[in-house]
């Protein structure tokens, strides 16, 4: 056994003997935390209930097909593969739908071709924006993002460019 298996066991008996020495009713806090839990899920689940509908609708539309071969010419002329689009339009929304077409670029391309490195930067460098701001603003209650999606979208832009020109930097595009 290694000292790594006796981490957690450690941290859990630690809690109890803080607990005890603290004289905190352990069971009684748990379930509250517990409730506060099911509650924060309850608040979140409309949000994620609409976004998912939305992606679903998004991709069975045939609009990400379509997007993708609207800017199939500036890939090109970039030297960006097309091949990724798909992906860099579906992240901000669902890192399942991403990682679908992720795996369908590695799946198609093969796993050391450059189309699967830039996908797999770009899925690493970026973050499910609208997904996340669901989340987290739904489960405290704001309304108004202000410039939290424009920022956030802005940040995802940028990783892309970046991580795309360090792709290609590195590894070339062939």
């Amino acid at each position: 056994m290694q000292l790594t298996d006796f981490v957690v066991p450690l941290i859990v008996v630690g809690i109890f003997v803080y607990a005890t020495v603290k004289r905190v009713d352990v069971f009684s806090v748990f379930c509250e935390g517990a409730k506060e839990g099911l509650q924060t899920c309850a608040d979140i689940l409309p949000a994620l209930v609409l976004l998912l509908v939305c992606v679903g609708m998004f991709r069975a539309s045939g609009a990400v097909d379509a997007l993708t071969e609207l800017v199939r010419p500036l890939c090109s002329a970039v030297g960006f593969p097309a091949e990724c689009m798909p992906m860099v339009i579906l992240r901000p929304f669902s890192g399942s739908g991403a990682m679908a077409v992720y795996n369908g670029i590695a799946a198609s391309n093969g796993v050391d071709s450059f189309a699967e490195r830039v996908a797999a930067v770009l899925l690493g460098s970026s973050e499910t924006t609208f997904y996340t701001v669901a989340v987290y603003f739904s489960s405290v209650g704001v309304k108004k993002t202000r410039y939290a999606v424009p920022a956030a979208l802005t940040a995802d832009l940028t990783s892309w460019i970046v991580c795309g020109a360090v792709v290609t930097l590195f590894f070339g595009a062939g």
